[in-house]
């Protein structure tokens, strides 16, 4: 099949052995079930596309225009929608279920979700600053130094790495193995760690 994001959350993070003995730091995905809530093709809208839908709620936690969006299709209520660009959306249809089973032991997938909030932080712990001496007569122990000269330019340039909001960003981590697949709690794990809090929401995609 035509490689096709997934949705899913983030359920944590363990350890496995191997059949010599080795360790492996695991993270284990729930993966689906998703549905295809909209097929776009280059005739109708000008590029191939695929909305993905997954997280079934209650039909009051969603506003009318995401409802009608669905209903129309006559598909279940989903929280979250995602877009994925596809060569030829030929071989999908709408209100299809895709999850875990489309994916094998031993594939390689890219896995994107929102690393942890840190809220308001310094130049230390945000931009990995180095401190000043700590000894008494030091005046700087975590001072950011000089932001740019006095009279020319006479302003701070945008993009000066300051103090301010650490984490809650998007990040991608790329090629992570997929060591073991569960399919009926739609479990997948994944070598390594993948970004943000148990519970928070990825997206994954097949190489």
């Amino acid at each position: 099949m035509t490689s096709i994001g997934l949705l899913g959350k983030k359920i944590g993070m363990t350890q496995i052995f191997d059949n010599i003995g080795h360790t492996i730091p695991v993270t284990i995905l729930q993966i689906g079930p998703c549905f295809v809530t909209e097929i776009k093709t280059i005739e109708k809208h000008g590029y191939n596309a695929v909305q993905v839908g997954y997280g079934i709620v209650k039909n009051q936690n969603l506003k009318k225009s995401e409802l009608g969006h669905l209903i129309k299709s006559n598909l279940p209520s989903v929280k979250y929608l995602k877009e994925f660009r596809i060569e030829s959306s030929r071989q999908f249809y709408l209100g299809e279920e895709i999850h875990s089973k489309d994916l094998q032991i031993g594939d390689y997938i890219d896995v994107q979700g929102k690393n942890i909030g840190k809220g308001f932080t310094g130049y230390q712990k945000r931009h990995k600053f180095t401190r000043g001496p700590m000894s008494h007569g030091s005046k700087n122990h975590r001072l950011p130094g000089s932001i740019g000269a006095g009279t020319t330019p006479g302003r701070v340039f945008p993009g000066k790495k300051m103090a301010g909001r650490s984490g809650n960003k998007k990040v991608t981590v790329k090629n992570l193995e997929i060591i073991d697949i569960n399919q009926n709690n739609y479990f997948i794990l994944v070598r390594g760690s993948v970004p943000g809090k148990n519970g928070n929401l990825i997206s994954i995609k097949k190489k």
